[in-house]
């Protein structure tokens, strides 16, 4: 059970967005998952977010900076660690002029190395973010009985599901370790049962999130 998306950030833009919170009677927590526009150039992609984050933070419990969907032309790029510290301090920077600021957290992408998983525990550590989503969908084929045929016409996107479980599961396990389970992890892919929620629970969630599942 599992699909392949190449949606991206299709939406109709964040003024819309907020005239839906507005709107909205239950007082569920709803987080602001924010990332730049398919057009604008990563050396500009912080003013995207600080928008955002700007015209959204009235209405919004806490932030995710999305820098993993990988169907936004070189947004994965920002995950590297001198733009991503440079985006994060932005954020955080005009998070503390706020009168009373708003959780941060950063989502990352499954297909990180060990290496970049350090990478981004230093950030963590560094900037004291609030927390992490891991992980968002994969450019990985891996374990899919799909044929290589079928693959090639569905083409290019992100994959979500069961055969996601795993490695986000990993991802979650190493960063927990590596942070010593000082920092809130939302644990998401690939759950489809209470058994798997378990399983990203044990290995260092402190809360999960369901897409695909549903």
């Amino acid at each position: 059970s599992s699909l392949i998306n190449r949606m991206g950030f299709n939406n109709d833009g964040v003024e819309e967005a907020i005239i839906r919170l507005i709107s909205r009677k239950s007082k569920i927590i709803v987080g602001g998952n924010i990332g730049k526009n398919k057009i604008t150039e990563n050396s500009w992609a912080a003013s995207d977010y600080l928008t955002s984050f700007d015209q959204l933070f009235d209405y919004v419990d806490y932030f995710v900076v999305n820098v993993s969907s990988p169907n936004t032309p070189n947004l994965r790029e920002l995950q590297d660690k001198e733009p991503l510290m440079n985006l994060l301090s932005s954020l955080i920077q005009r998070n503390n002029e706020k009168e009373i600021r708003k959780p941060i957290l950063l989502k990352i992408a499954p297909d990180l190395s060990d290496s970049q998983l350090d990478d981004i525990v230093g950030i963590t550590q560094k900037l004291k973010l609030d927390g992490l989503v891991a992980t968002n969908t994969t450019i990985s084929r891996y374990k899919l009985n799909t044929s290589e045929d079928t693959l090639s016409e569905i083409g290019a996107g992100g994959l979500s599901g069961k055969v996601l479980s795993s490695r986000s599961t990993e991802v979650i396990k190493y960063l927990n370790e590596k942070l010593k389970g000082k920092v809130p992890i939302i644990g998401v892919g690939g759950i489809f049962s209470p058994q798997d929620a378990f399983d990203k629970l044990d290995a260092g969630a402190s809360l999960i999130q369901i897409y695909t599942g549903f």
